[in-house]
């Protein structure tokens, strides 16, 4: 006993009043392995209750991030105080320098706060797929500061949170399972309008992924300057995908536009010139 006394008494480190010895480390790593412990715990805890009342992956992840970063925190505080470190003090005097750290890494601590929100509000969970700035991607991970999804180009892209909570997204994920789509298209002013919107719906329904048993319905929407301009709507299910299935349904209806001779105008001027003829006296 007295042996492992003088061992856990063993002074490592000395600088002024302050020494580091044996106890201190074992007691760290004690602390260290502990953290570790709770989270396995906390990990296997609620994975188990997934199975049990049939969570969505999404949530019981957003809910282990939070859980790790609070255990984590309070471990780093007691790992601190077992080295001789008065939390509070650290605070409180070096609060002019967390002042000015703060400022430089405003930004940060936005995405710091965002990605607490989406963990906490769950609105935006993995697997979701998002529509952001015009760009759709897939949510493969939600962080406390970032985010990776994965584009329609299978391109894995990391998004800062504040990006998602502050701009307009739309979840498609949070849509019925099947989604309305429109593509938009003109033809040249002496086209049969009602030949041309039975072409755009017989395209539209061509397609595997169109549920052709819901509406698809084809507009005359708006007298373009250089053409009549058309829309036509449907159904699918297809979202992650869509602009893959929107640009096979253009192809379809640019081949039937093709075999019945309708074109599509592009933008054009007319321009008269007129002269002066000077006159003979």
């Amino acid at each position: 006993m007295d042996l492992l006394n003088k061992f856990l008494g063993f002074e490592l480190l000395s600088i002024g009043e302050y020494s580091l010895r044996v106890g201190t480390l074992v007691l760290v790593l004690i602390i260290i392995v502990l953290t570790k412990l709770i989270l396995w715990g906390i990990k296997k805890s609620i994975f188990r209750k997934k199975r049990i009342s049939k969570f969505n992956e999404g949530n019981i992840y957003s809910l282990y991030q939070i859980l790790t970063y609070i255990v984590w925190v309070v471990a780093f505080g007691l790992i601190l105080e077992t080295l001789g470190i008065k939390v509070s003090l650290l605070i409180a005097g070096s609060a002019a320098l967390l002042v000015g750290i703060g400022l430089g890494l405003q930004q940060t601590f936005n995405d710091i706060v965002s990605g607490i929100i989406l963990l906490s509000e769950r609105s935006i969970r993995v697997a979701d797929i998002l529509e952001i700035d015009g760009g759709i991607l897939k949510i493969q991970e939600i962080g406390l500061r970032t985010s990776k999804g994965l584009n329609t180009d299978n391109i894995s892209i990391i998004i800062p949170n504040s990006l998602i909570t502050t701009n307009k997204v739309i979840n498609w994920s949070h849509q019925r399972k099947q989604n309305r789509f429109r593509i938009e298209v003109g033809v040249a002013y002496e086209t049969d309008v009602e030949f041309v919107i039975k072409i755009l719906e017989e395209s539209a329904r061509e397609h595997p992924e169109v549920n052709a048993e819901k509406l698809v319905e084809a507009r005359l929407v708006n007298f373009g300057n250089s053409s009549l301009d058309f829309q036509v709507l449907f159904y699918s299910s297809t979202i992650f995908g869509s602009d893959r299935m929107k640009s096979d349904i253009r192809r379809i209806i640019n081949r039937k536009f093709i075999e019945n001779n309708i074109s599509i105008p592009f933008p054009q001027m007319d321009v008269h010139i007129r002269t002066n003829e000077k006159r003979g006296d």
